[in-house]
């Protein structure tokens, strides 16, 4: 199907990445708990938008470069992984129901994930092993291979950040009347986006 070798295994195992935890995960959680709908929905622009460049950077060759010079890769680990240490901190130092993007315009969130898709380089060299083994290089279509392997990310990732965001304001409404509660979850989100800024330089 449009040189795509097996468009059900492909589509099934991008379903399963999108199902495993990472700060992509935790940003759409984060933005629509402190920002609500409005917050929530831009953040899930800003993780499609990232999915998409860092999709036809790896087409273009990018992702060969950084696998073919291993120090330009570790200046993006190191810059990804201080950037989610800094968003982590600010959130476990902000008072309860406060945060990096508190009161700030759904731009500010759909930056923020943005930035987080962009700056994990290893998200790149996964599409470096992913799409190759579902293109079959006899049925191969150029560009449009490319397209339609595009299109469907797209669709399935907006349709399973759309479901979270759905989720997390549901239950974001009820933990707002307990700020306790509301504090403590924030502070744990703020070392979720530490731990995986710290895994991300320290495991190989």
């Amino acid at each position: 199907m449009f040189g795509i070798s097996d468009y059900g295994a492909f589509s099934a195992a991008f379903l399963l990445l999108l199902f495993l935890p990472g700060p992509g995960n935790l940003a759409l959680i984060t933005s629509t708990t402190l920002g609500g709908l409005s917050g929530g929905l831009a953040s899930v622009l800003g993780l499609l938008l990232g999915d998409q460049i860092l999709l036809w950077l790896t087409v273009a060759g990018v992702a060969a470069v950084l696998k073919a010079y291993p120090s330009v890769f570790m200046v993006l680990q190191y810059m990804g992984a201080a950037y989610l240490t800094w968003l982590g901190v600010k959130m476990i130092v902000a008072k309860p129901g406060t945060g990096p993007s508190v009161k700030i315009t759904p731009g500010h969130y759909f930056r923020e994930t943005l930035f987080i898709t962009l700056l994990n380089p290893k998200a790149i060299l996964f599409y470096l092993a992913f799409f190759p083994q579902f293109i079959d290089p006899v049925q191969h279509q150029g560009v449009l291979t490319f397209v339609v392997m595009a299109l469907t990310i797209a669709v399935l990732g907006l349709t399973y950040c759309v479901g979270v965001v759905a989720v997390t304001h549901t239950m974001a409404e009820r933990i707002r009347a307990r700020p306790k509660v509301a504090g403590f979850l924030q502070k744990c989100a703020g070392l979720g986006l530490i731990g995986f800024g710290l895994k991300m330089v320290l495991v190989k």
